[in-house]
């Protein structure tokens, strides 16, 4: 009988408003949006996204209204006034694309609206809160 390992189990994320629980959140929220699974054979991580962008209109309004979040959770921590307005024309670009029935889903693929915010929160919060900043390391075995 084989023994399956334990799967890991992530722990809830933080509901506070300090800037660490703020970047856990929009790390996930991207993570969700852009990167849930990968497209066997092609190594490229799909999100929720381009899945809804496979439901004309009201996919490509979701997924815009989920990317809002970021931009919200984003004006809660002070960012500038072209900070946002940036993260809102990403998401405008997104949701536009995202309008032409099946085929939006294509280059919604390619564009990554909420990895392009979720960069511009990254640069504000390394800059104003940098205790915030967290190491993505993997241990690797040589020899």
């Amino acid at each position: 009988m084989a023994v399956r390992p334990e799967p890991l189990k992530r722990p809830p994320l933080p509901l506070g408003t300090d800037p660490a629980s703020v970047r856990q959140r929009v790390e996930a929220m991207e993570r969700v949006m852009e990167r849930l699974f990968v497209i066997p054979g092609t190594n490229k991580p799909v999100g929720l996204d381009v899945v809804l962008d496979l439901v004309p209109f009201l996919g490509s309004t979701a997924a815009a209204v989920l990317g809002t979040y970021m931009a919200w959770e984003a004006r809660n921590l002070g960012m500038g006034k072209w900070q946002m307005t940036r993260m809102a024309g990403n998401i405008g670009v997104d949701w536009l694309l995202g309008l032409i029935p099946w085929i939006g889903a294509v280059p919604d693929y390619f564009f990554k609206s909420n990895t392009r915010n979720l960069r511009i929160i990254k640069r504000h919060l390394d800059k104003h809160h940098p205790g915030t900043k967290v190491v993505d390391a993997t241990a690797e075995r040589r020899g």
